[in-house]
């Protein structure tokens, strides 16, 4: 696409350089003003006088490329995708429309919403019912014959509300907490009244232990001490899904004077959540904090919907919610169902975990419920000037909800925080109050029949009965810091984070495979710097780091099963593959794949085990001499051969031909593998009817940021593309990127933005 410029644009491209917009909003002038100038890709540069501009551009821009996905997400917000869609069909975040309907009609209450939108100071506030008269203003542009395929004749297609952008935020920040059991509230009935084979929930443990993996990262954050200037750099490899609520988008937000900054932001966030501006560059990765505690409830023995607090009976609060269901006939029936909430918060019924019986019930209490600073935190975070800014805003506002933040800043600090929000309940208190069953499962239970049990004020933290910002781990250094969904312990092994709060962080755990990966590498460096090409490699080697652990071992099981002809398909594929989840790499990676799925008792396996004294190179090797772990490696092997023998795979067939992305009639070969794997590529994908394996997530917006003299020189890409919508151009451009493992310069000054040979300009304003 050439450069266009009509006469109109071309004065415009004037008056951007010398800085002439006007104010957007003068008084009795309830217009909205903005400038998007689209580099390639489609990635919207937006510029405006103030906080209404430039939510009005955010707003227009996000609407062209992702209408469809925005109205649909807003659907189930509002707890109305039943009303609309009947009964079929599930939501982005995993529930069937009835039971979506009732959990958000439940979460995002009138009350709730008012009391969010309430709490927002004005700049945010504008910047809200800007993004909502730009997207309203891009619905009412479109004629019916230009809406997108998937929603053009949708009658829920509908104009954006500013208490839809409060639903939004308010399902984001319940992702690490109740929104993870929001099928098992919803199961929770009074004994008597429990009707099992409708009420039973489809919780496990797997799927909750999931939820890193699922919306995980890798983040590395290298000082001034191991960079070639003495200049930060940043590495940014957040793993999140490729579709619905928390599909990134990028964006450059421009307010002269005042703000600067580019990255990618999730759906209806008129902000970056992660990203860059001139002075730093920031990222997250999901952590390993406990955001939420289970109590277990004492209940009255006169009355099981009422529960003992230090011996006083309390009632549960119950609660009817409502909505209406479109049924296969066309008309709206209504359905109800009764929620019930303690002192702490909503019951929950988990059968063989969290049963709500006559004696004892189970409630969760999520402390992102009463947060309503997410906003303001990463408007702050977006303005910073320094490390010092980012770590003071992060310890005062205390608004990110269930990840860690990683950073560096143009004079060469490198900086870790898991300054997310977790309940205060101090080591000494927790060793009294906790349930010891829950424990052993993973989960934070507490005695719910004590007050002093209870989350405990922790004085100058930002909300009540969180730990304050001041006193979560926190590691900044001249050389690096990274994470990879591991606990704050060796976010630097030079520096172990100790002494917390388990619900806060744990040491001498087993490190995940891919900080071991990282580690390892970077320990292998030397003292050398940490180029942009050691960091680039680090992700697009896809390198298996579970076989360099055990590969060997494993072939040395194969070389003494040779006569053992069931095993050779398996052990010749192995021998072979180069231990990479490229594009290029053999049948032995899908091999090893469903071997390490099918191992049973895997920790009984190690020829090293788990040793926190050496957390680095622990645990490693097969014991495969043994004579149980032989019985162990040889029924896996097996039971791996077996699924590929049906999947009926040609010998030669190379991972790209397995893995991929449909865009379309398109299917684009994907790189990359399971974290669980130690692959830093982390992509998640699922089988389909062909036996080939579709990608639903992974890397997600990829940005490696270092600084000069004259500010940030960035990089990246975003693997899924800009648009969800298949007509547009920017439908699967970027993902042909990724599948080449090209990483794009990213333009951020005005000289880079003029230069792109793609630019588009337009100005959009309010009519009056």
């Amino acid at each position: 696409m050439n450069r266009v410029l009509s006469a109109a644009t071309a004065l415009l491209a004037c008056c951007y350089l010398t800085g002439c917009l006007t104010n957007a909003r003068n008084d009795g002038d309830p217009g909205y003003k903005a400038e998007i100038r689209w580099t390639s890709f489609g990635v919207p540069h937006i510029r405006a006088a103030d906080e209404h501009g430039l939510g009005y551009g955010i707003g227009y821009a996000y609407a062209r490329d992702n209408l469809c996905l925005l109205a649909d997400e807003v659907l189930t917000v509002r707890g109305e995708r039943a009303r609309f869609l009947g009964r079929e069909g599930r939501s982005s975040a995993g529930l069937d429309n009835l039971r979506s309907d009732f959990f958000f009609r439940w979460l995002n209450d009138d009350e709730a919403v008012a009391a969010f939108l309430a709490s927002q100071p004005p700049a945010i506030r504008q910047l809200l019912s800007g993004y909502v008269a730009g997207y309203n203003r891009y619905l009412g542009e479109i004629s019916e014959t230009r809406r997108p395929a998937a929603c053009g004749d949708a009658d829920w297609l509908r104009p954006l509300q500013e208490e839809d952008m409060a639903r939004l935020v308010r399902r984001l920040l319940v992702e690490g907490g109740i929104g993870q059991f929001a099928e098992a509230m919803l199961a929770a009935a009074p004994p008597q009244d429990a009707a099992p084979a409708a009420r039973v929930s489809t919780l496990s443990l797997e799927r909750l232990q999931g939820f890193a993996l699922e919306r995980g990262s890798n983040a590395i954050a290298v000082g001034g001490q191991r960079t070639e200037n003495g200049r930060g750099r940043l590495l940014a490899n957040p793993h999140f899904p490729w579709s619905g609520g928390l599909r990134f988008y990028q964006m450059h937000l421009t307010l002269p004077g005042k703000l600067d900054v580019m990255g990618a932001a999730l759906p209806g966030m008129p902000l970056v959540n992660i990203g860059f501006n001139r002075h730093l560059a920031w990222t997250h990765t999901v952590d390993t904090s406990s955001h939420f505690t289970l109590h277990r409830l004492t209940l009255d023995p006169e009355d099981p919907t009422r529960h003992l607090v230090d011996g006083r009976s309390l009632p549960l609060r119950k609660t009817t919610l409502a909505i209406e269901v479109r049924e296969p006939d066309g008309h709206l029936s209504r359905q109800t169902h009764d929620v019930y909430e303690s002192s702490f918060g909503p019951v929950l019924n988990w059968p063989g975990m969290l049963d709500w019986n006559p004696r004892h019930a189970y409630a969760l209490q999520d402390v992102n419920l009463g947060n309503t600073r997410a906003l303001q935190q990463w408007m702050a975070m977006n303005q910073a000037s320094d490390l010092d800014d980012l770590r003071t805003a992060l310890q005062d506002i205390q608004g990110v909800p269930w990840v860690n933040t990683l950073a560096v800043d143009d004079q060469g600090n490198a900086l870790y925080m898991n300054a997310s929000l977790v309940p205060n309940v101090p080591a000494e208190r927790l060793a009294e109050c906790a349930d010891q069953a829950l424990l052993a499962q993973g989960l934070p239970g507490l005695d719910g029949s004590r007050s002093d049990c209870d989350w405990q004020p922790d004085p100058g933290a930002a909300q009540p009965g969180v730990v304050a910002g001041r006193h979560l781990p926190l590691l900044q250094r001249g050389d690096f810091v990274q994470n990879s969904n591991d606990s704050a312990w060796m976010s630097n092994p030079a520096a172990p984070l100790v002494g917390y709060s388990p619900l806060v962080s744990r040491e001498n755990r087993p490190l995940g495979a891919r900080a071991r990966y990282a580690l390892a590498r970077i320990g292998g460096h030397g003292e050398r710097p940490l180029s942009e090409d050691f960091l680039i490699r680090l992700v697009t080697d896809n390198r298996v780091h579970l076989a360099d652990l055990i590969l060997d071992d494993l072939l040395a099981f194969c070389a003494s099963r040779a006569a053992d002809h069931a095993l050779t398909a398996a052990c010749s594929a192995l021998a072979s593959w180069d231990r990479r989840a490229a594009l290029d790499s053999g049948l032995g990676l899908l091999y090893f794949q469903r071997f390490v799925a099918a191992l049973a008792e895997p920790d009984a396996a190690w020829s090293h085990p788990f040793d926190p004294q050496h957390p680095l190179n622990t645990p490693r090797g097969l014991a495969w001499q043994k004579p149980q772990v032989a019985r162990q490696l040889e029924q896996a092997l097996r039971e791996a051969t077996h699924e590929i023998e049906q999947a009926r795979w040609p010998e030669r067939t190379r991972w790209g031909q397995i893995q991929f992305a449909t865009r379309g009639d398109a299917r684009i070969s994907i790189p990359g593998g399971d974290g669980h794997m130690g692959i830093y590529n982390a992509i998640q994908s699922r089988p389909d009817a062909d036996g080939r394996l579709e990608v639903v997530g992974g890397s997600s917006y990829i940005q490696l940021v270092s600084f000069d003299e004259r500010g940030p020189v960035a990089k990246g890409l975003l693997a899924f593309s800009q648009s969800s919508d298949p007509a547009s151009p920017h439908y699967k451009d970027q993902t042909e990127l990724f599948s080449r493992q090209e990483w794009r310069g990213l333009p951020f000054t005005r000289e880079q933005i003029d230069a792109d040979p793609n630019l588009q300009l337009m100005r959009i304003e309010e009519p009056d």
